[in-house]
């Protein structure tokens, strides 16, 4: 497939702090995915969750850091800029207004956002601007009766081969393995917070700008 043609992943999130967990989901969504690229898009003020524990510069900031050495990557900060809450399906348009109708893209998450989806702000809407990639670790497979009815529908209805996503702008819902690694950044949080060490969690670049900035103390 030519690079031109080939989709571009979307990974969203509040980032605070990014963390190893989060740098390995976007190089193997890469990889399983065969993605051009992979687009990270910060949160500013999450539609569904509390405000984040450090600022947007500071998360930004840390994002760049741990990002810099990835040409594959590049970072959103329009919905991290932005005054109003962030919500899925209006950072889903707003990127098809910059990138126009006919660029598949990627949404991806994991696994445990599919069990949730349906209590997303107009969650069948995003499949009308995007492909949604659910990166599943060994151990927290996916069960289909577990999910929503209507979600599972949709599963049902939707789900295709990650070779697939290539062929239209969206509309599929895929499932790809990823490494298992648990590592969450409330649990570098309390342990910043607690004055346990953090590293190794997060690269240590990232952890160096946290010590010296002070952050989650």
């Amino acid at each position: 497939m030519n690079t031109l043609n080939r989709p571009l992943g979307l990974l969203g999130g509040t980032f605070d702090p990014v963390h190893n967990a989060h740098l390995r989901l976007a190089i193997e969504s890469i990889e399983s995915l065969s993605l051009a690229s992979l687009r990270w898009i910060p949160s500013g003020r999450p539609g569904h969750r509390g405000t984040p524990g450090a600022s947007t510069d500071a998360r930004l900031e840390m994002l760049r850091i741990a990002t810099s050495g990835e040409a594959r990557f590049k970072i959103d900060d329009a919905d991290a800029r932005g005054t109003e809450p962030t919500y899925t399906i209006n950072t889903l348009a707003r990127l098809r207004r910059e990138l126009g109708a006919t660029l598949p893209l990627v949404l991806v998450v994991g696994a445990d956002h599919l069990l949730g989806l349906h209590t997303w702000r107009e969650w069948k809407r995003l499949f009308d601007h995007a492909h949604i990639a659910i990166a599943q670790r060994p151990g927290h497979e996916i069960a289909r009766d577990a999910l929503h009815p209507e979600v599972g529908a949709e599963y049902d209805r939707r789900l295709a081969s990650p070779a697939a996503l290539g062929a239209a702008p969206a509309g599929a819902l895929t499932v790809f393995r990823m490494t298992s690694l648990d590592i969450s950044a409330s649990a570098i949080r309390e342990a910043l917070a607690s004055g346990r060490s953090a590293r190794y969690l997060l690269p240590d670049p990232v952890l160096d700008y946290i010590e010296k900035k002070r952050l989650y103390q």
